[in-house]
């Protein structure tokens, strides 16, 4: 199986922790050349220091912010300009979490642009290179309520859903020219990310988030939460030649919780 990512250059976004920085360790380990995304610098470095570089990596980072996409467009410029990108992983931080009905406008204004415009900008920069290269991977870190809606994530719910009818219509755009797009999907996986969903949910029904953790894992067949670096190694497959014929899914690595098919 063709897995190496030997002379491949990656950016990864929402790298400086979670499902991003795990993502980006796998590709690393792969061979790949990482440049992680995020907005603390401090967190970016300690990120960077962590990447495999055995097989003569060179990693790096950019400070940017995804609430402001014209900054994210000057970054991803700047680094198109130093070479081909030929990974893209697509990783921001979700929205905060609450019923639909009570999300105001604005909400959903802002998870648009840092999902949505921010993922066209990024793909827009990156894909000529891909297509010279002959070398693309666009994998976008969404969430498995694209198949099922999660209770008391109506911001996310709607969003992520638009990501992933996003690219699922750039993928047969770009399938032509060997590039592939795929969505992988985080079920609970045991990120900060998470904790802070139990914590939130603990405080509106007014019981311990302990209570609302072990909830959760009743209702994973696998009866445990995933580690983010089992989340990484799919996105690193993804992104391996060995997924050359695989585009335009919506992919869950989420211990068999999700019921739809």
């Amino acid at each position: 199986m063709k897995l190496s990512l030997e002379g491949k250059t990656a950016v990864v976004c929402g790298a400086s922790q979670g499902l991003g920085l795990a993502s980006a360790r796998e590709l690393a380990l792969l061979g790949a050349s990482c440049i992680l995304l995020a907005r603390n610098e401090q967190s970016l470095e300690k990120a960077v220091a962590s990447l495999d570089t055995r097989l003569g990596q060179r990693h790096d980072y950019f400070v940017t912010d995804f609430s402001n996409p014209a900054g994210v467009q000057a970054t991803i410029a700047a680094i198109t300009d130093r070479g081909i990108v030929h990974i893209l992983v697509n990783n921001t931080g979700g929205p905060s979490g609450g019923p639909i009905l009570a999300a105001e406008g604005g909400a959903f204004l802002k998870a648009f642009e840092m999902h949505v415009v921010c993922n066209q900008l990024l793909a827009q920069a990156v894909i000529p290179g891909m297509k010279a290269s002959g070398y693309g991977r666009i994998i976008q870190v969404i969430s498995t309520s694209v198949k099922v809606p999660i209770r008391n994530l109506g911001v996310s719910n709607t969003i992520r859903a638009a990501v992933a009818n996003w690219a699922k219509t750039l993928a047969g755009e770009v399938a032509p020219f060997g590039i592939t797009v795929n969505n992988v999907l985080p079920g609970a996986m045991t990120t900060e990310r998470l904790r802070s969903l139990f914590k939130a949910t603990g405080e509106s029904r007014g019981v311990p988030e302990e209570v609302i953790a072990e909830e959760w894992r009743q209702e994973i067949p696998m009866q445990r939460f995933g580690d983010p670096a089992e989340f990484g190694a799919a996105v690193a497959f993804l992104a391996s030649p060995a997924a050359a014929y695989i585009t335009g899914i919506n992919l869950p690595v989420d211990g068999g919780k999700t019921p739809s098919l």
